[in-house]
């Protein structure tokens, strides 16, 4: 089954499987994120008993962040980046709010907002051989909002976040995993990382979890991302933080 030839979703066991198609950088932008929400939706309507969810990439690249050149293209700029915010927000908030186990395979490089996506899964596997995580907004000169939360949130170690975001260190599995940022390196290639995370999907659905608990868990441990993930756009400020 695919998703308007940009992503496709197959089933390995109780696993469903989303992997970004094409040998692209998987650049993120309104049509690939709404292809992604499209396939999450799709996997949850699914009938069926406990499962677990993997988004994997095919190509040298998990996702090499936002796509800025269709950002600022068009007679509408602003308006295409509002879109692009409320998008990414709109699939992390899905993937909160998912009744089931979720797993990133970074089978390549994954940068600023791709390094976020990534990071906003339960779990991640990464490949040894190839591939970095990069907060590339600093070396960029790009602002950061919803994405620095994701960041704040979900790599808890504060000299870790600073080298990610503020110096822009481009770290590899090895390193990720030492910090504690990914749970697994995985050696071999692509198909090799998808296979692990896979076999780690499986496991967690073997769990036999009630899955609108779970959702209900990563909302109340991460309330912060929740509450901004299902804020209407805020032009570029960003919302109140809200009491805990």
């Amino acid at each position: 089954m695919a998703t308007e030839n940009i992503c496709a979703v197959e089933k390995r066991g109780r696993v469903y499987l989303i992997t970004l198609t094409g040998e692209g950088e998987h650049r993120l932008n309104s049509a690939l994120l709404s292809a992604i929400r499209a396939a999450v939706a799709a996997v949850r309507a699914f009938p069926g008993g406990a499962s677990a969810l993997v988004l994997a990439a095919e190509g040298k690249f998990f996702s090499n962040g936002g796509d800025l050149a269709w950002a600022r293209a068009g007679t509408a700029p602003a308006d295409r980046q509002l879109a692009y915010r409320a998008a990414l927000r709109g699939l992390v908030a899905d993937l909160l709010a998912l009744p089931m186990p979720t797993v990133a395979a970074v089978t390549g490089h994954a940068a600023g907002a791709g390094c976020a996506l990534a990071l906003a899964h339960d779990a991640v596997v990464m490949r040894a051989s190839r591939g970095f995580l990069y907060m590339s907004e600093v070396d960029a000169g790009i602002k950061i909002d919803f994405v620095g939360e994701v960041l704040r949130q979900k790599v808890p170690d504060a000299v870790a976040r600073r080298d990610l975001v503020m110096i822009g260190d481009k770290m590899t599995a090895a390193e990720a995993v030492r910090r504690g940022i990914v749970d697994a390196a995985v050696d071999g290639g692509v198909e090799d990382v998808v296979a692990a995370a896979v076999a780690m999907a499986e496991e967690l659905a073997g769990r036999g979890w009630d899955g609108e608990n779970l959702a209900n868990i990563r909302k109340a441990t991460w309330p912060v991302l929740w509450s901004w993930s299902k804020v209407k756009d805020y032009g570029g400020e960003a919302p109140a933080r809200p009491r805990l």
